[in-house]
C-alpha cells in the first residue's frame, strides 16, 4: 500500500498500551478522542487514499461482518463502518491493555466469523494477557505491603513474578470477547481474566512471615480493644 496518513494509521496501533479512550468523537488518525475540529479525519483520510487502498479496507471491513459494498469508491457507508471499526478496535486496545491496529483487528474478526461457521449471530474471541515484570511487581509488591507490612525481596519478585505469569498463561485465564452484530452496530462485552491481587494473596498469605504477622495484627486489634497499650 501507499506510504500515506492512512498506511501509518491502517498498520500502526492507534490506541497507545495503559491510555484511556474517552470522548464522542472517532478518529481513524490517532485513535478515539474527544470532539474532533472542524473536519473529520476519518473522512479526510478516506477521500484522499487511493482506490485501491479503499477497496482493500472495504473488502476487510466485509469480512470483518460490515455491510458494505465492496467498490473502491468513497461513501458514507465506508465512512461509517471505518470510524466504527477504529472505535471497536480502540476499546478492544484499551480493555486488554495491548496495542492493536485497525487493520488486526479487522482480520481478527474476520478469523473469528470463519470460526463461527455461519458468518451471522455472535463472535467470540479470547486473549491471554500477561503482566510485564514492572506490572507483576506493582501488584506483588502491594500483597505483600498488605500481608507482611513491607515490600517484597528482590528474590521473591522473581518467584512470584514468574508464579503469576505462568498461572496467567492458562487456557481458564483467558479474557473472553464476544462481538454481537446487529444492523450496523457492534457490541462487545468482555468477560473472563484472572484476579492478579487475589492469586497473589493465596500465594503469599500461606508464607510463615504473613501468617505471623496477621496473628501479631490480630493480638494488636485486640489489646486496643481492651485498652491495653
Amino acid at each position: 500500500m501507499a506510504d500515506n496518513v492512512f498506511d501509518y494509521n491502517y498498520k500502526k496501533p492507534i490506541v497507545p498500551t495503559d491510555s484511556t479512550v474517552s470522548g464522542t468523537a472517532a478518529s481513524g488518525v490517532s485513535g478515539y478522542q474527544g470532539i474532533v475540529g472542524s473536519s473529520n479525519q476519518d473522512a479526510s483520510v478516506l477521500y484522499n487514499m487511493s482506490k485501491v487502498d479503499r477497496k482493500d479496507l472495504a473488502q476487510r471491513l466485509k469480512n470483518a461482518g460490515y455491510k458494505i459494498k465492496v467498490t473502491g469508491n468513497y461513501s458514507d457507508a465506508l465512512l461509517k463502518a471505518y470510524s466504527s471499526a477504529s472505535y471497536s478496535t480502540a476499546i478492544q486496545s484499551q480493555t486488554l491493555g495491548q496495542q492493536f491496529t485497525v487493520r488486526q483487528y479487522l482480520d481478527q474478526e474476520a478469523a473469528a466469523r470463519t470460526a463461527g461457521g455461519t458468518g451471522t449471530g455472535p463472535n467470540v474471541s479470547k486473549a491471554i494477557r500477561i503482566s510485564t515484570g514492572s506490572q507483576a511487581a506493582d501488584v506483588i509488591n502491594k500483597v505483600f505491603q498488605d500481608l507482611t507490612g513491607r515490600g517484597a525481596s528482590a528474590t521473591e519478585l522473581k518467584k512470584y513474578t514468574k508464579l503469576l505469569q505462568t498461572e496467567q498463561k492458562k487456557p481458564e485465564a483467558a479474557i473472553t470477547t464476544q462481538y454481537v452484530t446487529s444492523g450496523d452496530v457492534q457490541t462487545a462485552t468482555t468477560t473472563g481474566g484472572m484476579d492478579n491481587e487475589q492469586f497473589l494473596i493465596q500465594q503469599i498469605s500461606g508464607t510463615d512471615e504473613a501468617k505471623a504477622n496477621k496473628v501479631f495484627n490480630y493480638y494488636n486489634a485486640f489489646k486496643n480493644a481492651i485498652g491495653v497499650v
